[in-house]
């Protein structure tokens, strides 16, 4: 009969855990946890007071009043589990363990009325370093509640700077550039002769020119028809405006114009 009472006992543990359908109540001899497996259970508590906390408002007791029997072998379960996963992280807790196994030795021993009257609780320090704790974890919740804006933000204006970089760009308009260049490309066929050999005509070379001239006028103005050599024909008349946009586009040169449809002028702005 005593038999089937043990096995009825076994039986009726809860098990560990369910690995395919099969019930596991002992742990596998062969079981391999990594070393890191703990550290999300141990973030839960940030040092032994925090778990002693914990215990204490876990059962609803009284601060003031703390089992001390209780709570030490439920603060030595926590402790052993951690021994038994990652001992390196439990040394901080051994301290508070051997602290609350000294004090509850300390009311276990026996004494006489006037030892009792005279000698403090050994629970007070104890006590007292549970209220500082919680006096600061409890301002430190309410602190992590409060707005982020003038606490660790601070809101600034800043008046941006009035500067005003854009450059203007010239007001002849490119239709009327294009009908001064068409009157310059009719002046070249009036004068385009045949020639034997040319040389090949380069835009950096006819930007120079262009610049010579400019710069030898004492006011720095050529008009637009008077920047062109009309004896090499079309092709120089084509590379001669290639060369005065390329300098425009380098801000080199300037275009003026005094009135709307009047004769447009090239003027240098910097000499080379």
């Amino acid at each position: 009969m005593t038999e089937p009472t043990v096995a009825a006992v076994e039986t009726s543990e809860p098990p560990r855990a369910v690995v395919l359908g099969q019930a596991m109540r002992t742990m596998p001899l062969d079981l391999y946890i990594p070393p890191d497996a703990l550290e999300i259970f141990l973030e839960t508590f940030e040092g032994p007071l925090d778990l002693l906390l914990y215990l204490i408002k876990q059962q609803n007791l009284e601060i003031l009043d703390i089992p001390i029997a209780e709570i030490t072998r439920q603060y030595m379960e926590y402790v052993d589990l951690m021994k038994d996963f990652r001992l390196e992280l439990a040394a901080e807790y051994l301290v508070m363990a051997a602290t609350l196994a000294e004090i509850k030795s300390r009311m276990l021993l026996p004494r006489s009325g006037n030892a009792v009257l005279e000698e403090e609780d050994p629970r007070a320090e104890l006590i007292r370093r549970l209220q500082e704790y919680e006096r600061f974890k409890t301002a430190a919740e309410n602190l992590e509640e409060l707005p982020r804006v003038e606490r660790d933000l601070f809101l600034v204006n800043a008046e941006p700077m009035g500067l005003d970089l854009a450059k203007p760009l010239p007001d002849v308009a490119l239709e009327e550039l294009l009908r001064a260049l068409q009157d310059v490309l009719k002046r070249a066929v009036l004068t385009t002769s045949h020639a034997i050999a040319r040389e090949p005509l380069s835009v950096r070379e006819r930007m120079t020119v262009i610049l010579d001239k400019l710069n030898s006028q004492p006011d720095r103005l050529l008009s637009f028809p008077r920047l062109f050599i009309y004896t090499e024909g079309r092709p120089g008349v084509v590379v001669s405006f290639i060369a005065i946009l390329e300098l425009l586009r380098q801000s080199m040169i300037e275009i003026v114009q005094n009135e709307p449809y009047s004769l447009i002028h090239i003027k240098a702005v910097s000499e080379l």
